[in-house]
């Protein structure tokens, strides 16, 4: 049953939001609970438990809404509760060891090397170029094996669009570090792809 809430804009069922009305944030819900869940399992893929996370964010939304200045920016404020939630769910759980190693091809993690500050920011992964389910399954795959710090800076940058910026605050992590972790796990990415994806070349050559 449509509601006059389910007409109204983010920022209208904010402010409504923060006069307490839950019929408005019940609609919030509904309409952002889908990107909430893709970016928590984009966030952390091996977690089996982002239910109880994704519960815990919109919680957090009800008890802090309040606190919330501009009501237009309230997607890029959900999405920082969500990355905050899941570095407090990290924090939690043991350290696990990098899966794969990310030391070559870049200088330091300090962003110092020039190298790094010039890596172009229009570099596309794979899956901008290929989008049919079985490579989108390989890729899924290659960004578990990723280290967590690693694959929260790219899936920020490339799934939600931050600006080097706002994930550098959202990670308390200096912008150079964020540059040189996007960069490295693209070229991770890229060379972990490479064999399937030429593979599938060769596939394509042979069929035509």
């Amino acid at each position: 049953m449509a509601t006059g809430y389910s007409q109204k804009s983010d920022k209208d069922l904010v402010i409504a939001c923060q006069k307490r009305e839950p019929a408005a944030f019940e609609e919030l819900v509904k309409r952002h609970q889908r990107t909430v869940y893709a970016l928590l399992y984009q966030l952390a893929p091996d977690w089996t438990d982002t239910g109880d996370l994704a519960q815990e964010v919109f919680i957090r939304v009800w008890r802090n809404i309040n606190n919330l200045r501009n009501p237009a920016s309230f997607r890029s404020w959900l999405t920082q509760i969500v990355t905050n939630i899941f570095y407090d769910e990290l924090r939690k759980r043991p350290r696990k060891l990098p899966t794969v190693s990310m030391d070559e091809g870049l200088d330091d993690e300090d962003g110092s090397d020039s190298t790094t500050r010039d890596i172009a920011d229009s570099s596309a992964l794979p899956d901008e170029k290929i989008l049919n389910k079985e490579v989108s399954e390989v890729i899924r795959a290659a960004m578990m094996k990723l280290p967590e710090h690693f694959r929260t800076s790219i899936v920020l940058r490339e799934v939600e669009g931050l600006s080097y910026e706002e994930i550098a605050v959202l990670t308390k992590t200096e912008m150079g570090t964020v540059k040189s972790r996007i960069a490295r796990a693209r070229l991770k990415l890229q060379e972990m792809l490479k064999p399937y994806l030429e593979s599938s070349n060769s596939q394509a050559e042979v069929s035509g």
